[in-house]
């Protein structure tokens, strides 16, 4: 179990070391909010391409080699950015992103396929606590960008760093993941769906809708909570990564206590009542005139998001014969909103301001509040392996 945290909290430290630092790259770039929105669409390119891949991709190489892919290509994709960087050139960066889009989207189905595994064996929530891995990675690697922007430390040096950690990381843990069990040899009489099925059923796609809201609420963040800091309330760029680390910081908390109140209350309860969470702490982040209030709409927005995504990976992954395709849908749906719809949101930021831009993400938000009953647990015990998870 500890190795399935690891990997989580690995990949949020690798998102956040160049979330953390996109005002930095849109300033050493020289580029607008809506350029800077073009320039991420290049990592949501590579990960809608990757995403519908990965769950076939992780039955025929297995989870630990598909988090061993992610990881590697992530690095590379580390110092591909760094070099655009370093040479100003805005291609060999979108070259990068879309690599470093690709490496993440493996990287993450895999890791949540595994998630969900443990979750099985132990027979109780633990999804959650696994993104609060991821959350406080982002955490750890937001005040680390934090530090070495207030430093002057130049970004391209970061990512290489980063890079290091990342092969060495990935490539050694995954072999700690838990045996993998073919649900397929335990139903030898059951038909075989189709490679695409799971894009036909209706639950699955509705679950898919409730991490939409989800992925959107935390990519906008993610994306944009540093830079709307900066230019919406003239703030340095340090204080725009710490206003980041609040967001998360808060995310990471409720992620790690979401398990207990999801097995008392139920998912869909505790679904809806993240989501309202979400949007009060969204409307007060985008009109607080000051940053201590826009810290307490941050905290609140974090405390909103953290549980949407864990819980729809949770519930795709109800029949865990099903999991690795379900996963692998809803994981398209929800990683397109949450790579894609914050650089679209940089469209509109260079018309009303990038503050005023995130007032689309409650819209999504309420989408996922009407459908959430979607997302209520399925008990298949019979299917589900009693193993002693380690």
């Amino acid at each position: 179990m500890w190795a399935t945290f690891a990997v989580f909290g690995l990949n949020g430290l690798v998102f956040a070391s160049w979330a953390a630092r996109i005002p930095a790259a849109s300033s050493t770039l020289g580029l607008s909010d809506g350029q800077t929105g073009s320039l991420l669409l290049a990592a949501a390119a590579g990960s809608v391409l990757a995403l519908p891949l990965a769950g076939s991709i992780a039955g025929r190489v297995g989870v630990a080699n598909t988090v061993r892919i992610g990881g590697v290509a992530s690095a590379i994709a580390a110092v591909t950015i760094a070099g655009g960087l370093a040479t100003a050139s805005v291609p060999l960066t979108a070259l990068g992103l879309f690599l470093f889009g690709v490496g993440v989207a493996l990287w993450d189905v895999a890791q949540n396929i595994e998630g969900a595994d443990v979750e099985h064996r132990l027979r109780r929530t633990i999804m959650p606590k696994f993104h609060a891995a991821f959350s406080g990675g982002a955490f750890a690697g937001a005040m680390v960008g934090a530090g070495l922007s207030a430093l002057g430390v130049d970004l391209s040096y970061h990512l290489l760093g980063v890079a290091s950690v990342v092969i060495l990381v990935s490539l050694w843990v995954p072999r700690y993941f838990l045996p993998e069990i073919s649900h397929a040899d335990s139903h030898p009489d059951a038909p075989q769906p189709g490679r695409f099925a799971a894009w036909l059923e209706p639950r699955t796609l509705l679950i898919g809708l409730v991490v939409l809201g989800a992925g959107l609420t935390e990519g906008a963040a993610n994306d944009w909570v540093a830079k709307a800091t900066v230019d919406g309330l003239e703030s340095s760029e340090a204080t725009g990564a710490v206003m980041f680390g609040v967001f998360v910081a808060a995310m990471t908390l409720f992620r790690f206590v979401g398990g207990g109140l999801i097995d008392r209350y139920g998912r869909v309860r505790v679904l809806q009542v993240s989501l309202g969470s979400s949007l009060v702490g969204l409307l007060i982040f985008v009109f607080a005139p000051t940053v201590p209030l826009a810290g307490v709409g941050a905290v609140l927005w974090g405390a909103g998001a953290a549980l949407g995504f864990p819980m729809g990976m949770s519930a795709a992954a109800d029949e865990p014969r099903h999991a690795a395709a379900r996963v692998s849908v809803v994981s398209t749906i929800g990683y397109t909103a949450f790579l894609a719809g914050p650089p679209l949101l940089g469209f509109l930021g260079d018309q009303v301001g990038i503050r005023n831009a995130l007032l689309v993400v409650g819209v999504a938000v309420l989408a996922s509040f009407l459908v959430a009953p979607a997302a209520a647990e399925r008990q298949n015990n019979a299917d589900r392996p009693a193993t002693p998870v380690p």
